[in-house]
């Protein structure tokens, strides 16, 4: 249980929890939607691509249907998961509880029993396509308008957060693509201004100074 009430996930053997101790929901909304889904040019498009590296409790794609039903956006949303929950795991998870969202909770299981490698109509507005392959071997034609990294931290996962990497997701965003992620670390941020990104700071969360928000170009 984080702070605000909302669950996370804790691998002790690895001393990492999936969201901030400060609240579960208040980080994936901060970083994810507020300062990535509402970006202005993402706002004023009827349609947005989303890539999300690490769908991990399927917090940030639950919350992104809710966004998606409030603006009437088509969304059509690729999540990356090597390593996923299982289902005991889910059905603990009490985000539509906590959002007051009970109704979509089907919904939310149903976004982790789907078929891998396939196309969900998960609501109306969002179709997800969850893939069980790492960043590093993800192979994706079209491009997308944003991308969701959340991956854990750089001293648990140092493999996904180096100058290649970033080249690489540069390469899967839209000219105007943005890129959002928790970490603001500075060689975090060296790395993605060596991929080409233009790098932003931003205020972050409780418990956190400071997030960031990449662009391929303004």
């Amino acid at each position: 249980m984080t702070s605000d009430g909302s669950h996370s996930i804790s691998v002790p053997d690895m001393n990492v929890t999936y969201h901030s101790i400060h609240g579960a929901i208040r980080e994936s909304m901060h970083v994810f939607i507020e300062a990535g889904l509402r970006s202005d040019h993402l706002v004023k498009s009827d349609q947005c691509s989303i890539l999300e590296v690490g769908f991990g409790t399927g917090l940030n794609a639950l919350l992104t249907a809710i966004e998606a039903e409030k603006t009437r956006n088509s969304i059509y949303y690729v999540a990356l998961e090597p390593f996923p929950l299982d289902e005991e795991q889910v059905q603990s998870l009490n985000y539509c509880q906590w959002l007051g969202r009970k109704n979509l909770q089907n919904d939310f299981i149903r976004m982790h029993q789907c078929e891998w490698n396939r196309g969900l109509a998960v609501t109306e507005y969002l179709l997800m396509h969850k893939s069980n392959h790492t960043l590093q071997s993800f192979d994706h034609k079209t491009k997308f308008d944003l991308i969701y990294f959340d991956a854990f931290a750089p001293n648990v996962q140092p493999e996904l957060w180096t100058k290649e990497i970033f080249e690489k997701m540069f390469a899967l965003l839209e000219p105007e693509g943005v890129l959002v992620t928790y970490c603001s670390k500075g060689d975090v941020r060296r790395a993605m201004q060596a991929a080409g990104f233009i790098v932003e700071k931003l205020p972050g969360p409780k418990g956190k100074r400071e997030i960031v928000r990449c662009r391929t170009r303004i």
